[in-house]
């Protein structure tokens, strides 16, 4: 009897677990669900338009959705168009991969200013996400901006920021966006961590490509690099921070620069306290932050030290951190933003280590939003050893007969719901692809959810 699963989600996460039962259970049926018409998540809508490198992963998840033991439903939501206990009702097992959509707030004054957004929302809508089609970004009349974060995203967005945008043109980066960023008055920004240079969260790799840009400038207060005995510590018990850390040392400039006509500054020791408004009371002028510094030992503590400043800019971006949405029927621990649980299987609540038949996590929203792509294969892997594990023991509903895809097809169709198959969203790359050769790029993305829909239900409709 076939064992059949729902995976929710079709990020880097949803497919390794599809790939891993796919390979583990010869008799296991997997459906993928996605609430966009186009796959694969965070590696189509997260990863920057120029590293093209990272996108190749995309050909390994193909290959699992041409499996003819999987299926694809796209343009299928959770919550809106099926609800979680209609897909439990209908499957042994049912595997919650969806990530994080959403961000985590600052929570102090002006955050609700125009010209503030989440870093999530701008990736999105220089990568063509259709949540950020529309989004009002105005680089026209901006000389400056300000990413508050230090890691990999906020390294991502500035240096969208401040390379050539004829470097860009050539990436499969939105229409809209190098349009844009063509126009951009941007020459200045800064990046600012409330910690040092020590504890930056980013990667080497992704420092050294901000670092070697084309005509910027890079400028570092150079008491920022003083390391204390803590410092030192840190640095000898992490490679990662101790390359990152050299990369500051090593390309820091205290002087202007000649034939640069472009400026990132990295700032640290600094907290936000607030957003300021302009005139209008409607846009952000500028940030108000705290000097900050580090007491004490293991763990050390950061504290404001009551000296304030301003940084004059007209767009902020805020990088830090993105956060899981509940859906209804879910367990949800609001503060962490994960789903609790126990290797992947989800618990009752967290008064009890009782966990929910054949319902599982995987992803950020087992784990929380970190890690990078390949982190997911390890925890895909842990999740379907659990699965493993509860089939071997009948926890899983003793394989009882249910009807899998057929019982999603039938809900879908009783509320006449349009879902685009693997082959449709083949149709959809087919397209990108043509419209991206006439202008030298890889694709040519499909932002409108409509157009999309058009072009991956076309045969469907014949």
């Amino acid at each position: 009897m076939p064992l059949h699963v729902c995976v929710v989600g079709s990020g880097p996460a949803g497919f390794y677990v599809a790939k891993k039962l796919l390979k583990r259970f010869d008799f296991a049926r997997v459906d993928i669900l996605e609430r966009l018409p186009a796959p694969f998540g965070l590696v189509r809508s997260g990863v920057a338009p120029d590293h093209p490198e990272t996108k190749v992963v995309i050909n390994q998840f193909s290959r699992t959705a041409e499996d003819e033991r999987c299926r694809f439903f796209g343009n299928v939501c959770l919550g809106t168009d099926v609800s979680l206990e209609e897909l439990r009702k209908i499957y042994h097992v049912v595997v919650l991969a969806y990530g994080a959509e959403s961000d985590h707030r600052l929570g102090i004054p002006g955050e609700d200013l125009e010209g503030v957004f989440s870093a999530r929302q701008f990736v999105w809508w220089y990568n063509g996400h259709p949540d950020g089609k529309d989004l009002p970004i105005n680089l026209n009349n901006v000389e400056t901006a300000v990413v508050l974060g230090q890691g990999n995203v906020a390294l991502d967005v500035a240096r969208i920021l401040l390379r050539s945008p004829s470097e860009l043109s050539s990436t499969d980066i939105a229409e809209h966006a190098v349009k844009a960023l063509r126009t951009s008055r941007i020459r200045k920004v800064y990046v600012v961590g409330r910690r040092g240079p020590v504890q930056a969260a980013c990667t080497a790799k992704e420092l050294r490509e901000i670092l070697g840009l084309k005509g910027v400038e890079i400028v570092i207060n150079e008491a920022d690099l003083q390391t204390t005995d803590c410092d030192l510590e840190e640095l000898q018990s992490s490679r990662i921070h101790k390359r990152v850390f050299d990369l500051f040392c090593k390309s820091a400039t205290f002087t202007k620069c000649a034939g640069r006509d472009k400026q990132l500054q990295f700032v640290f020791f600094r907290a936000p306290v607030s957003l300021l408004a302009a005139e209008d009371g409607i846009h952000v002028r500028g940030v108000h932050l705290q000097k900050t510094r580090l007491e004490g030992n293991n763990p050390r503590k950061l504290v404001g030290t009551g000296e304030f400043e301003e940084l004059d800019c007209g767009l902020v971006l805020k990088s830090i951190g993105y956060k899981s949405l509940p859906v209804p029927d879910l367990p949800f621990d609001h503060k962490k933003g994960v789903v609790p649980n126990y290797f992947g299987r989800v618990r009752s609540s967290d008064a009890t280590n009782e966990t929910e038949r054949g319902l599982y996590v995987a992803g950020w929203l087992k784990r929380g939003p970190t890690g990078i792509i390949g982190t997911n294969e390890v925890c895909a892997q842990e999740v379907v050893t659990s699965i493993e594990e509860d089939v071997n023991r009948a926890v899983v509903s003793n394989l009882k007969e249910v009807p899998g895809s057929v019982g999603l097809e039938s809900i879908l169709s009783e509320k006449n719901k349009r879902y685009i198959t693997f082959e449709g969203w083949e149709r959809l790359n087919e397209t990108e692809m043509e419209k991206g050769a006439v202008k030298g790029k890889p694709r040519e993305k499909i932002v409108g959810i409509d157009e999309a829909l058009a072009i991956g239900l076309a045969k469907e409709k014949e």
